[in-house]
């Protein structure tokens, strides 16, 4: 271990951060390509015409990606020097699709904090750009 750890905080609770982006095509094909994940709901626009979403949809997972720029960004606002690791995700849900197009913007915010467990819990919400969830969580962040 690297001298005595900081254990007067790690995140104040209450802190929050977000991150948008716009969902294109592309980003669809790339994550389906990264990860293999090659479902008609994602890369058949043909088979997805004939389904109530009109078009091919986002891999879940992709909007859990920009769930994780959050909990890095929030890193920004640790009150501990010490290095910090996702320790999961909890309750992720896909409420409504995500559609090339849509703008997702992510709010992360800090809820609880224990110092003790060197832990914080934050609660992760994803919108669209009509202010509709798309995507829920709850994140753990480790200190080591």
């Amino acid at each position: 271990m690297r001298g005595t750890p900081d254990v007067a905080g790690l995140i104040p609770v209450g802190t929050r951060v977000e991150f948008a982006k716009t969902v294109s095509e592309s980003d669809i094909y790339l994550f389906a390509g990264i990860t293999g994940d090659f479902s008609p709901n994602h890369v058949n626009a043909e088979y997805m015409k004939s389904t109530p979403y009109g078009g091919i949809i986002a891999h879940g997972v992709l909007i859990v990606g920009f769930m994780s720029t959050c909990s890095t960004r929030v890193l920004e606002h640790a009150t501990s020097s010490r290095p910090a690791v996702s320790y999961g995700y909890d309750r992720i849900r896909f409420v409504k699709p995500v559609q090339v197009g849509d703008t997702i913007t992510v709010a992360y915010e800090i809820v609880a904090e224990d110092v003790a467990e060197a832990k914080t819990t934050a609660t992760v919400t994803a919108s669209n750009q009509r202010g509709e969830v798309v995507a829920v969580a709850t994140h753990i962040l480790k200190f080591l």
